[in-house]
């Protein structure tokens, strides 16, 4: 969306760039919590668990970022990140259900 953006709106260069890079930052971030959720569940430990739930607020602060304070936002990304924002305050909720679970379970 941002090759049509920059393409078809008169997008100042300095804003496009703050915001290729923002989203550069998001896909690390987002690989990163996604990594860090998946060995935290998949060996049910809860420190990656948590430093996924860690990662997940700049995630969410990023996702608000694009969703209202981009220079412009097109309808299909509101859209988008809106869904994106609820799903993320759905993992929040079971990830804290889940990092709960961890850490009264008893490892043998």
């Amino acid at each position: 969306m941002f090759i049509y953006k920059g393409v078809s709106l008169p997008y100042p260069s300095d804003n496009l760039v703050l915001d290729v890079v923002l989203l550069l930052i998001f896909l690390g971030l987002e690989t990163l919590r996604i990594f860090y959720g998946w060995k935290g569940n998949l060996c049910e430990r809860s420190l990656a668990s948590c430093a996924s739930l860690f990662i997940l607020l700049p995630c969410g602060a990023l996702a608000v970022y694009f969703l209202l304070l981009q220079t412009f936002v097109l309808r299909l990304e509101f859209i988008l990140g809106a869904v994106l924002l609820c799903f993320y305050a759905l993992e929040l909720l079971l990830g804290l259900l889940s990092l709960s679970a961890f850490s009264r379970s008893k490892v043998y």
